[in-house]
């Protein structure tokens, strides 16, 4: 088919545009590209991200941590032709509402299309709609409570979408009626979890099947997996594409594991009734540079989270996945020997308090 019947977008996963605290010097951003995946990007008429950051300012949540940016680096989505992110996630009013306008007009300065996100409920709550070769497509985010987020918008007050599957479902039916197909891109599941709940799976599946004809999850910040369901396309979980360190007040980094900085671009080519093609590309944020993954650690990350959640997931496994992830990763991660010089009494208590909490 001519390419002037479809459109061909790629989704990618969290861009953590982070930079150190105290610093007067911007952290990396998508200059780290290789030349692949930035001719890739500008091959697409979409390149969709969930933007993880906002800029900073004066007055700022007291919950840690604070994912914060700088012009610079959101400047570096426009020459990586990332053009639409979706803003629907917990950090997005980090530094409440000055922030986020700051953010908000830098996008539209760029020419970076964005949603998810609002000043009222009408705002934060309204699709974005793209007409790109006679192709209608509308864009549609909302955030699970259980990803920690601060604020959701209502009439009165900024913020983010509350995840309402009944509403969410209904929006994607009504939406459906006057547009060709319907993303939608979730903000949900469990940080580190290598598959989201059985409920998330039931969930995905009835948003599918009340038209939308893809599912783009992010927050975990790890692969999950990847499913072809009815019509449609899923994604429980792209993973961190762009994963700078994470910075706390007290002096506390998160630095991202092999794992961590796995991830998969999605491809999807759609003419106006259906998907005709969908492409999985498997990339790795070295911590330098974001190359396509061709090792057999990445493509071992991506084949285990298809297993898994194509055997079906039990809510006995999500309880061990739970453990697994809340009390015995954060031990071995600070037994880990590189990590051993930093540990300090502060990371005993915080492991306590996890086994306790799980006892």
């Amino acid at each position: 088919m001519d390419k002037k019947d479809t459109l061909r977008i790629a989704a990618v996963g969290d861009l953590l545009l982070t930079t150190p605290r105290s610093s007067t010097t911007p952290g990396r951003g998508l200059e780290a590209l290789s030349p692949q995946i930035r001719n890739l990007f500008s091959s697409c008429d979409v390149v969709l991200a969930n933007l993880e950051c906002t800029l900073p300012a004066e007055q700022q949540i007291s919950t840690e941590p604070r994912v914060f940016t700088t012009e610079k680096q959101l400047e570096s989505l426009q020459n990586a032709h990332i053009n639409l992110v979706t803003l629907a996630n917990n950090h997005a009013f980090d530094a409440f509402n000055p922030g986020f306008e700051k953010t908000e007009t830098k996008l539209k300065r760029l020419g970076i299309k964005f949603f998810g996100a609002g000043l009222d409920a009408t705002q934060a709550c309204a699709p974005i709609t793209l007409t790109i070769n006679d192709i209608r497509i509308a864009f549609l985010a909302a955030v699970s409570p259980s990803t920690g987020v601060e604020r959701f918008a209502t009439a009165e007050q900024s913020g983010v979408p509350s995840f309402d599957e009944h509403a969410i479902s209904q929006t994607i039916l009504n939406l459906k009626q006057t547009h060709d197909h319907v993303i939608f891109a979730p903000h949900w599941g469990e940080e580190r979890f290598r598959f989201p709940a059985p409920e998330q799976i039931n969930q995905a599946h009835r948003f599918i099947d009340s038209g939308a004809t893809a599912v783009l999850g992010h927050h975990p910040h790890v692969l999950q997996g990847l499913e072809h369901y009815q019509h449609g396309f899923i994604a429980y979980s792209l993973g961190n594409f762009l994963a700078n360190s994470v910075y706390w007040d007290d002096g506390d980094t998160l630095n991202w594991d092999r794992f961590e900085r796995t991830s998969t671009i999605i491809i999807l080519e759609l003419d106006n009734k259906q998907i005709r093609h969908v492409e999985t590309v498997p990339v790795l944020d070295t911590g330098h540079n974001i190359i396509l993954d061709h090792s057999h650690k990445g493509a071992k990350y991506r084949s285990s989270a298809n297993k898994v959640l194509s055997k079906g997931i039990t809510a006995a496994q999500y309880r061990r996945e739970s453990y697994r992830v809340s009390a015995l990763l954060p031990i071995v991660k600070k037994a880990a020997w590189e990590n051993i010089w930093s540990f300090r009494p502060a990371h005993l208590k915080k492991i306590a308090r996890i086994l306790l909490n799980k006892s």
